[in-house]
């Protein structure tokens, strides 16, 4: 991987992030001045959820850290609905995400915070990246996700745009589902995912570790399906579970647990407790080291 500056500019990416930003405002005026639907209202919150759940506890924890096992019905809702939040197929998700773990902090850190929030947040999706798919080798034994790569940018554009629509046929409002389950949905997605790689680690608290910048922030919980505490999956990132204690907001690890019971998920990976024990004592210890040093 090359510096950002001598990197080719991804006009592809900022033309859609472009587009989204002017069709998702374009939804707002939408549901204010032309056609406000209740129906289509609910139709975006629970696209918002549910592709929200594709990238966290699929693309996120069982493809890229094989967190968990899954059916095939399981593995293709998630290439589905992952599919329609737009942010590439699983493979290149995964590759990236990869090197990010390998590299945190450091030069090849995809969204690299030691580059600013802003670099973090969306500025690296303004150039291209070389990616190491070796690193994710592993996933182009699943055909669903063979088949995802293949046609990924067909599969995101009939589950992220004309699924919606023809949904909202049913009560006459396609255009209201284009903008709002589209534009506006995948605005709001957009932005409450990069917040994890901008946000989750530059505010917040490291209870389990401090050798890289990952915080844990319930805010970024709430925003991303629990993928907001990121001290904790830094330190131990092939644990089914993001919000380890029992209360902690993570709606991708409840699904996850649910479906292990009728057997759709299962050899769910968790840290034994006396490592995460052993891990918040040592920070603490180091703490107390710093203080009287």
């Amino acid at each position: 991987m090359v510096n950002a500056e001598k990197r080719p500019i991804y006009w592809e990416n900022i033309l859609f992030l472009i587009l989204t930003h002017i069709l998702g405002a374009a939804a707002i005026y939408w549901f204010v001045k032309v056609r406000f639907s209740w129906w289509t209202v609910g139709l975006s919150t629970v696209y918002l959820v549910l592709s929200a759940l594709a990238i966290s506890a699929g693309y996120h924890r069982l493809f890229s850290h094989r967190a968990y096992k899954a059916s095939w019905l399981v593995r293709f809702f998630h290439l589905s609905f992952g599919a329609a939040a737009w942010q590439a197929s699983v493979m290149d998700w995964a590759s990236d995400h990869r090197i990010h773990h390998a590299e945190t902090d450091e030069e090849l850190d995809p969204y690299n915070i030691k580059k600013g929030f802003w670099w973090a947040h969306w500025g690296w999706l303004v150039y291209r990246i070389k990616r190491d798919w070796a690193n994710a080798k592993d996933l182009r034994a699943d055909a669903l996700v063979d088949f995802q790569d293949r046609h990924y940018f067909s599969m995101a554009l009939f589950f992220g745009m004309l699924l919606p629509m023809l949904v909202a046929m049913a009560w006459n409002d396609p255009v209201g589902a284009l903008l709002g389950a589209g534009f506006l949905r995948l605005l709001v997605q957009y932005h409450a995912t990069f917040c994890i790689n901008s946000w989750a680690h530059m505010f917040g608290r490291q209870p389990y570790s401090t050798k890289t910048s990952a915080r844990d922030s319930t805010t970024a919980a709430i925003l991303t399906m629990g993928e907001g505490y990121h001290n904790y999956h830094h330190r131990f990132p092939a644990d089914y579970r993001n919000g380890v204690r029992f209360h902690q907001f993570d709606p991708s690890k409840w699904m996850i647990w649910t479906l292990s019971k009728i057997g759709l998920t299962w050899d769910l990976k968790m840290t034994p407790q006396r490592d995460i024990d052993n891990a918040v004592e040592a920070v603490r210890q180091a703490k107390e080291e710093s203080v009287h040093a």
